[in-house]
């Protein structure tokens, strides 16, 4: 591999100390992940360097671990400029190098944190006991960590010493900078941690209890959406003549035509798509799989993406970041961020700019247009009738004809 990217012979120094001999299967994976001859250099000469500097500590491959990257980046400051990318590619290469069972995977993740322990625990409790999925998982473990961040500053954790104060006083300054579903989350991620510190017998009160509720009352509000035509103005926002239009388009498109989830979207795999029968598989919340069809505009959209514009790698998500390294995205994030770019194109002036907004939109136009609650929340793929009640306040028309006339008389 690293006889094409050089012009000349390739440079004997190069190779010197104990990650010389990894440097080809390495630049080999670069190439994979759609990193361009310019940077694979660039990353190939950080970590001849990286090995150069191994050496001189007298260190071997079984020496490699997290911790020396930090005192290597201020040693490379000395000499060149760390560019901004340099941690990620060294951290590349221990996954690499534990993938290939040259080092132990325990190598790779090192954690000195106080509270990784107790995490650790909980994550295992969360996944074993209750059977959450990772995503749930990951959400609780960071509103606890959100929790003793606040409750143990020092960094000593006595979890013992919680008591109904520190939870209460934690709670009330929380909700004053967060929406109310995130504090919901972060009541239903506490109450879960203190039945595990309960139950591995950490703490002697039922601290669950002490955690205040949050108010919520079911269809206060009223589902956010656009306009048919707003919709088709955010389509046509995307330039279907480069690779990230024509990714964006799609993407809005299946939110458009059938309402997915961001995280729907996010989950998506190339095996997911059924073309013999036109269907796709959504990996919709937890366990969950259901079949939509693919209306016609979509798999016109996704054969366009698939066969001219999506980058050639190895993973299979359906969609893939536009720059290296090549792979699908970490979040749900990245779809909201398509959908509010696409706004921001079409000069839609929306208080909600998530990827919901296009679910919604959906289910207010299906309703305008006489279809039931029923086929709607199947669209939505609802577990609960009750969950669809909330577009019933969009209907404007058959709650005029429920409304009584005013008691006083006219106004």
């Amino acid at each position: 591999m690293l006889e094409h990217l050089f012009s000349k012979s390739v440079p004997e120094w190069l190779y010197a100390g104990p990650l010389g001999s990894y440097l080809n299967s390495f630049a080999s994976l670069l190439s994979e992940k759609g990193y361009t001859n310019y940077s694979i250099k660039v990353k190939i000469r950080l970590i001849s360097k990286f090995s150069r500097w191994l050496n001189q500590q007298n260190l071997g491959i079984v020496d490699l671990k997290l911790e020396l990257f930090d005192p290597f980046i201020k040693y490379q400051k000395t000499a060149d400029p760390v560019r901004r990318g340099d941690l990620a590619t060294l951290n590349l290469l221990l996954r690499h190098l534990s993938d290939a069972g040259v080092i132990q995977p325990s190598g790779v993740k090192i954690d000195d944190n106080p509270f990784c322990q107790i995490e650790d625990g909980f994550a295992q409790y969360l996944s074993h006991e209750r059977g959450l999925s990772a995503e749930t998982l990951t959400t609780y473990i960071h509103q606890v960590r959100c929790f003793l961040s606040s409750c143990f500053k020092a960094g000593t954790i006595k979890l013992e010493k919680l008591c109904a104060k520190d939870i209460t006083a934690f709670i009330l300054s929380y909700t004053q900078s967060v929406k109310r579903n995130t504090a919901k989350l972060m009541v239903s991620s506490l109450r879960a941690f203190f039945r595990y510190l309960r139950f591995r017998g950490q703490i002697a009160t039922d601290l669950a209890a002490f955690v205040p509720a949050v108010s919520d009352w079911r269809l206060t509000g009223i589902p956010k959406s656009l306009e048919p035509e707003q919709i088709d103005s955010l389509l046509k926002s995307c330039d279907q003549n480069t690779k990230i239009g024509q990714r964006d388009y799609t993407i809005l498109l299946l939110l458009a035509r059938l309402g997915l989830r961001a995280g729907e979207i996010v989950k998506m795999t190339l095996d997911d798509i059924n073309w013999d029968v036109g269907e796709l598989i959504i990996r919709g919340k937890g366990p969950r799989k259901d079949k939509l069809p693919i209306p016609y505009d979509v798999g016109e959209a996704l054969v366009a993406y698939l066969q001219h514009w999506r980058p050639a790698c190895p993973t299979r998500c359906v969609f893939i970041r536009v720059r290296a390294p090549y792979q699908g995205f970490s979040s749900s994030v990245a779809i909201c961020n398509i959908v509010q770019r696409a706004l921001l194109r079409a000069k839609i002036n929306s208080c909600h700019k998530g990827a919901h907004l296009l679910r919604h939109s959906l289910a207010t136009n299906m309703l305008r247009n006489g279809a039931s609650l029923t086929e709607i929340g199947e669209i939505l793929r609802h577990q609960l009738p009750s969950t669809t009640e909330i577009y019933t306040k969009i209907d404007i028309v058959s709650l005029r004809s429920l409304a009584q006339p005013w008691l006083g008389g006219e106004i």
